[in-house]
């Protein structure tokens, strides 16, 4: 019996139920027909665009959920009307009802049955490789694959969205788009692929062929960096520029102005003790926080630094139980505290009340950009960045006047750096953002970038 990961290939992404006996030809027809429209006295239909997105509420512990679900919310203010094909819940990790309630109202979510293989499909913890190829949750792909057909010949929508985490999400859209020729504008949050990542070689190979069976097939391919835009121009040289496009990440001001309007005025700290904030997903090797660790014993060894003058919460790291036993070696688990994750409202508000924030990003992530830093810029926090100098993390902050940036490798760098950044919170003299510049940042202007590349992709075809 053949693995199941040789029937999806992503090279030739028709299901094979459908490929047999030319059914495939018969439901492409008949999607196209309906598309495209075979009565020229019928009114247009509103301009639909179904978005095909593995991360969208109830998920949590992600901030990819973020882009997504705001662009499904501000899309109607440009005239397009968002179509939602995501997983069931029981394929997430983590799930939360907190941003349920942002789905916009009547909006039409179609949740396609998935499964994460690690969790549902392994025998005492273990599974085979071949079972979560390019990812864990490839089981989504059949019933998503259906549902989305459904979904246009219902809906009838002018293009195709998908968005990258997972990579199992852009198969799903090539297989669409095959099977019915819209426009599909594959948005990648991150890049697919790097030199040594995935680290798995069989991942990393799977990977690779979709993320080349996508720049090839799209019509648009959007990028979050121009670091990232550049480095998929250099890969793939034959690919017309004109199909790159960048759409940075931003934040939202309604869940600012919920967070503040719950209140944030409580202290930031005592007159003596300094709070500092990290929030959100801090990876061993993208966002490796061990010299921050080594700075911070070094410092407390020195005396410059005491339990009663300085606090440091790490909110929802996702590894607290790499980070515990560190901390415990380094002497600091009496400054470092790992925090469990709250609400996403709770997180803004907890951002807003800090005296400033931590910004962790690795040079093996150069030419990427934290998501969490635009909430950063629009909290007006001072902000305290470990990353390499050189990176897109770094000419962003710098771009902005955060201008407090250390080598997140460079222990001596750290502390250094540190020492004068408190020294700056204790007399006043650091400062975060202001809103004029943090503004130019919003989801909502984000939104009308992409409505206008949609607008081009359909008006091109």
């Amino acid at each position: 019996m053949r693995p199941f990961v040789a029937v999806v290939d992503p090279l030739s992404v028709a299901p094979r139920h459908l490929a047999d006996k030319g059914a495939g030809r018969l439901i492409k027809r008949a999607v196209s027909r309906q598309v495209q429209g075979d009565n020229p006295q019928m009114p247009k239909m509103p301009r639909k665009l179904l978005i095909v997105a593995f991360h969208y509420p109830p998920v949590h512990g992600s901030s990819g959920i973020q882009r997504t679900l705001k662009f499904s919310t501000y899309l109607r203010d440009h005239g397009w009307e968002p179509l939602i094909l995501t997983v069931s819940p029981q394929a997430y990790e983590q799930v939360s009802d907190d941003q349920l309630g942002e789905i916009p109202d009547r909006m039409l979510v179609e949740r396609a049955f998935g499964l994460d293989t690690a969790k549902h499909l392994a025998i005492r913890g273990r599974h085979f490789r071949w079972m979560a190829q390019p990812d864990r949750w490839i089981s989504w792909w059949p019933a998503a694959v259906w549902s989305g057909l459904k979904l246009i010949r219902q809906q009838r929508p002018q293009a195709i969205l998908s968005t990258f985490p997972i990579a199992t999400a852009h198969l799903i859209a090539m297989t669409l788009q095959r099977l019915t020729k819209l426009p599909w504008i594959a948005d990648c949050r991150d890049s697919m692929t790097e030199p040594g990542y995935p680290v798995d070689p069989l991942t990393w190979r799977t990977t690779r062929r979709i993320e080349a069976a996508m720049v090839k097939r799209c019509t648009k391919a959007i990028f979050t960096t121009s670091g990232t835009h550049q480095m998929y121009a250099e890969r793939y040289p034959q690919v017309p520029a004109s199909r790159w496009a960048v759409i940075e990440n931003g934040y939202d001001e309604e869940n600012f102005r919920a967070a503040e309007s719950e209140g944030t005025s409580a202290p930031r700290g005592s007159s003596q003790q300094v709070t500092l904030v990290h929030s959100g997903i801090l990876y061993p090797h993208e966002r490796d926080p061990r010299p921050f660790f080594d700075a911070l014993s070094e410092l407390k060894a020195s005396g410059d630094i005491r339990p009663e003058t300085l606090r440091v919460v790490l909110r929802a790291t996702a590894w607290d139980n790499v980070y515990r036993p560190l901390l415990d070696a380094a002497g600091i688990g009496d400054i470092v505290h790992l925090e469990p994750p709250v609400s996403y409202i709770s997180a803004l508000r907890e951002m807003l009340s800090a005296d400033a924030l931590l910004l962790f990003q690795g040079s093996n992530c150069n030419h990427q950009i934290p998501a969490k830093m635009y909430e950063y810029l629009r909290s007006s926090r001072p902000i305290f960045a470990l990353t390499d100098p050189s990176g897109n993390t770094a000419a962003a902050l710098q771009g902005s006047g955060a201008n407090d940036i250390v080598d997140i490798a460079d222990k001596r760098a750290i502390a250094d750096g540190l020492r004068t950044f408190l020294r700056k919170l204790r007399d006043g003299t650091a400062k975060g953002v202001s809103l004029e510049v943090a503004e130019r940042n919003s989801r909502r202007s984000r939104t009308g970038e992409l409505a206008r590349l949609l607008d081009e992709a359909v008006g091109s075809r």
